[in-house]
């Protein structure tokens, strides 16, 4: 099973579910920020880790991450082993997110929070990853910087996403929603903004039942 990171009162009336990204890990400087915020404003919030990045923790060696199938398995599992999808709100950081989309609607969770979407890889705009996204009928939030060079706001100007998805911008921010010095804004102002968003989505969600 899985190994868990818990954030949060156990009887909080939300629980988000969050995965890394690609190349960190799930207490990463960026995802403990995330995490202590939400789980601040009164929810819980659970961590978890793809195998790939838990043998990495084991052995200290690094290793590409699992392949797709892997990680929707894993996601799938998750949500499972907290009581199923009408429980939670599921996303993560930017590879975690992507996963996470791709299952939503699968699993029947109540939203959808991606910290950082990744619409295509580095400097290769003409591969996207928005096909799913144009029919996604889960709820879905995605907090994007300005500046992200996996789908910045002019690049997202052209996309075609469903309804239920909105998007987001955190000023001058990067994949990481971190700023130019030169903005005048901070990334610790820029994750606060980001925590505030989430918490105001999940809070606008129809009522969660309680966690276990």
């Amino acid at each position: 099973m899985t190994e868990l990171l818990y954030d949060g009162p156990k009887d909080a009336a939300a629980t988000l579910v969050l995965a890394h990204g690609a190349g960190a890990p799930m207490d990463s400087p960026f995802m403990n920020r995330i995490a202590a915020g939400v789980s601040g404003s009164g929810l819980r919030v659970v961590r978890f880790e793809f195998p790939y990045m838990e043998a990495r923790r084991r052995s200290g060696k690094r290793g590409a991450p699992d392949r797709e199938p892997v990680l929707r398995a894993t996601w799938l599992e998750v949500i499972e082993g907290l009581g199923g999808g009408q429980r939670v709100v599921i996303g993560g950081k930017s590879m975690g997110g992507r996963i996470a989309s791709l299952i939503a609607d699968e699993a029947g969770v109540k939203g959808l929070v991606c910290l950082g979407y990744p619409f295509h890889p580095p400097g290769r705009p003409e591969r996207l990853r928005v096909e799913h996204l144009r029919a996604l009928r889960t709820p879905t939030l995605i907090l994007q910087g300005t500046r992200d060079s996996l789908g910045s706001r002019d690049d997202a100007a052209a996309y075609e996403l469903s309804p239920r998805v909105r998007i987001a911008w955190i000023e001058d921010g990067d994949h990481s929603f971190k700023p130019l010095k030169r903005s005048g804004r901070t990334a610790e102002q820029n994750l606060a903004e980001a925590i505030t968003l989430v918490t105001g989505f999940i809070s606008r969600l129809p009522a969660a039942r309680k966690s276990r």
